[in-house]
């Protein structure tokens, strides 16, 4: 089990042109850890605005994906040693004090928990949900609040042919019978743009992320 009194969290928030939103996110989880931004080449006041109100702030040049964005992050806070990494949604979806009950099954030793939203957008998704549930038992895959111990992020360097990092980390996570909880999380009516997108091509992202995960971990 950690040493709470040493225990230190990496809130990383993947952020693409969210100069909206990004000040307000920020510093509402500011009193939970410490804030790592991974501006994914913006074209706004984004990392301007990240680096104002306190994040570290990771810059890719040109825009990468949501993916990309997330491993960047996920790879600078276990260069950073922290003990446990929570990822957050740069568009305000995302409820702030539920970082509290991330935390202390952090605190606790569970080395993965999960958020789990109370519906679907998109049929993908819901097809998705319904594959994990019944496999894995894993309620939400697709949603992107996480949270994860270092022994699982010192892992990511072993991840590269699947295309959606958290999730490929999560289900690494749950096929090595990791301590694993899932909490359900409330929803705010997000500001811009979802990170898959919308229509068809949002969907077709989701099914082939879903195939992929579904080859790889069968």
């Amino acid at each position: 089990m950690p040493n709470l009194e040493t225990f230190e969290v990496a809130i990383v928030i993947p952020a693409y042109n969210e100069e909206k939103t990004i000040e307000s996110v920020i510093k509402s989880v500011q009193p939970y850890g410490s804030v790592v931004v991974v501006n994914d080449g913006s074209i706004d006041k984004t990392s301007i605005i990240a680096e104002k109100s306190g994040a570290l702030v990771v810059n890719h040049n040109t825009n990468q994906g949501y993916d990309s964005a997330l491993n960047s992050g996920l790879k600078k806070a276990a260069e950073e040693k922290f003990n446990a990494v929570i990822t957050f949604d740069a568009d305000g979806q995302h409820s702030a004090d539920l970082l509290t009950l991330f935390i202390q099954e952090l605190k606790n030793g569970t080395q993965l928990v999960l958020g789990v939203r109370p519906n679907n957008q998109r049929f993908a998704e819901w097809l998705f949900r319904v594959y994990a549930k019944y496999r894995f038992n894993w309620l939400d895959p697709l949603c992107g609040m996480k949270g994860y111990s270092a022994s699982l992020i010192n892992k990511i360097d072993s991840i590269t042919t699947y295309e959606s990092i958290g999730t490929e980390l999560a289900l690494k996570a749950i096929k090595s019978n990791a301590s694993v909880k899932q909490i359900p999380i409330k929803v705010i009516k997000r500001m811009g743009e979802s990170k898959f997108g919308d229509g068809f091509l949002a969907n077709l992202k989701i099914l082939k992320s879903l195939l992929i995960g579904i080859i790889k971990f069968r």
